[in-house]
């Protein structure tokens, strides 16, 4: 029994072993940044079946250093905003065309149920002082408090005034690239005619935007655990003969009592 027990000692610590390399491999170097998304106006929510569908790849993701300069509206000065937001410059006026009203996220697709999600599904209300306004939209991610990476933008779409039965959706499964975390989303407003800059919301205008279980559908994959059970020699006797000899056992005391 000490060969077989030594052999499944053997098994199992080296199984863990070449897992924790495996992992930190897999964390030490940089992954691109893949992921597909749909988007639309009153189209169908968590999960990507409608609308335009687009393939995304991104630069590794950025973990650490601070949020500012991370963005395309940094270094952008505009009148299109009331207060400097994170991540943004300063700028010269208050914002009174364009604003967003409110977002809000669904999170879908656990399949190891380990709390963390790889579909995010992105709904945000933007609204102007103009009866309509073409403008498109960039989407950031922020892993632990760190940097914004991008991670989706929008075609041109256009918004009614103050309408409320305008929202946009971005839904967005990730593929690969992003660890296992918390992470916070931010929205960029621009104005399709010229590229400018005009409004942004964040997590400093929605708990609802921070602090989200995010990973990749890579790391989204159950993980099964397989015992391989080595029968020494050395006259041990194997599990299956010694659960034979314990039903012989049982049979002949069984036939002794009834005698």
């Amino acid at each position: 029994m000490k060969t077989q027990t030594f052999s499944i000692f053997w098994y199992l610590s080296t199984a863990v072993l070449l897992l924790a390399a495996a992992t930190v491999w897999s964390e030490e170097v940089p992954e691109t940044r893949v992921s597909t998304s749909s988007e639309g106006q009153g189209i169908q929510r968590a999960g990507i079946r409608d609308g335009k569908v687009s393939y995304d790849e991104f630069d590794p993701l950025v973990i650490t250093g601070p949020r500012s300069k991370s963005t395309r509206a940094s270094g952008q000065q505009t009148s299109s905003n009331s207060k400097p937001q994170s991540g943004l410059q300063p700028v010269s006026g208050p914002n009174v065309e364009f604003w967003i009203y409110g977002a809000s996220v669904e999170l879908y697709a656990d399949l190891d149920h380990d709390g963390f999600f790889y579909g995010v599904d992105l709904s945000f209300d933007a609204d102007t002082i103009y009866n309509a306004a073409d403008v498109y939209a960039v989407l950031y991610l922020s892993y632990e408090l760190g940097p914004w990476n991008e991670y989706a933008s929008t075609a041109d779409f256009t918004i009614f005034g103050a309408s409320g039965s305008d929202e946009y959706v971005v839904d967005t499964e990730l593929v690969s690239g992003y660890p296992t975390g918390e992470y916070d989303i931010l929205i960029e407003l621009y104005d399709a005619f010229d590229g400018t800059f005009v409004a942004s919301f964040g997590p400093d205008e929605s708990s609802s935007l921070a602090l989200l279980p995010i990973e990749d559908a890579g790391r989204d994959t159950p993980q099964t655990t397989t015992v391989i059970v080595h029968e020494g020699g050395g006259g041990s006797l194997g599990l299956l003969g010694l659960l034979a000899l314990l039903g012989v056992a049982g049979l002949t005391r069984t036939r002794a009592v009834g005698a």
